[in-house]
């Protein structure tokens, strides 16, 4: 069976992105739905009311955070050693062309989405430690739309109180982005109606960008401390119960081989991706 590569048919942009999906980790279809929502698949895009670039709209501050964060692991050390934390935790760059290519890397679809896969990463390991379960796609884009402070605040209020009123919580953010807080006849949405909106968001962007799945859905499921990731439109409780009923039949071989059943290498990930886009494609 021949593979045809994702970059012959879905272009450069995909390709880029499955690439950090596989050496990060973070879902394929999450990254592609927000790449969809945030700048319509455009490297290029630029935002007409703030500094954000990209095809992931970082603005600037966010792209030197994450950049001296994350960039020495991606080839980009020189960055990463250019940026300092100033007062109040505000990154600076001493040299001005130094600056500026460093944020004209936000264009570059490699780069935006490996801090993007990156960041969301950080996001997820934050998220699961205070909701006390796994992410799910949506929760990763309400921290890429709040903050991960606000985004706690949010998801529990989703967990405890749906029904309240966003607007109430972030009055700023609905200040903002009235559109997202507010229906078309003026009355504030609840929290739980804003994350369906964000979910339906996300999915609508990752079909239209040619993605093999949900990207609201929740990013891993687990077996231990081991992650199971469901296959292809597959069913996440299906997919949990196969995994169990493997490690079962192995007995006492599966606490050695658990990892290596559930939890891809970055080069197999990649490999699976590429043969998911085969295999949903004509």
């Amino acid at each position: 069976m021949s593979i045809t590569p994702i970059a012959n048919r879905q272009g450069a942009v995909q390709f880029a992105i499955a690439q950090a999906s596989a050496k990060t980790g973070i879902d394929f279809n999450y990254l592609l739905g927000q790449a969809q929502v945030e700048s319509g698949m455009r490297p290029g895009a630029r935002a007409a009311t703030s500094s954000a670039s990209g095809l992931y709209q970082f603005v600037e501050q966010s792209w030197l955070a994450v950049v001296k964060k994350h960039g020495a692991e991606h080839g980009l050390g020189w960055a990463a050693e250019a940026i300092e934390p100033g007062r109040g935790g505000r990154m600076t760059v001493s040299d001005p062309a130094t600056r500026r290519a460093i944020l004209n890397l936000r264009g570059d679809p490699q780069y935006a989405s490996l801090m993007a896969a990156e960041h969301a990463a950080d996001n997820k390991t934050h998220l699961e430690g205070a909701l006390g379960r796994p992410a799910t796609g949506t929760d990763l884009y309400m921290a890429h739309f709040l903050g991960l402070g606000g985004a706690r605040r949010f998801l529990q209020a989703l967990q405890n109180n749906p029904d309240r009123s966003a607007a109430a919580m972030f009055p700023a953010a609905a200040h903002a982005n009235r559109g997202v807080f507010y229906g078309a006849d003026g009355q504030p949405r609840s929290v739980s109606e804003i994350y369906q909106r964000f979910a339906t968001k996300l999915d609508k962007g990752a079909d239209v960008a040619g993605g093999t799945g949900r990207a609201s859905a929740v990013l891993g499921l687990s077996v231990g401390d081991n992650e199971v990731i469901a296959g292809n439109g597959e069913d996440q409780g299906d997919a949990l119960a196969w995994a169990r009923s493997t490690l079962d039949q192995l007995g006492g071989r599966g606490a050695a081989k658990a990892g290596n059943l559930l939890r891809p290498t970055p080069d197999n990930a990649r490999l699976a991706y590429l043969m998911l886009a085969r295999l949903g494609g004509n």
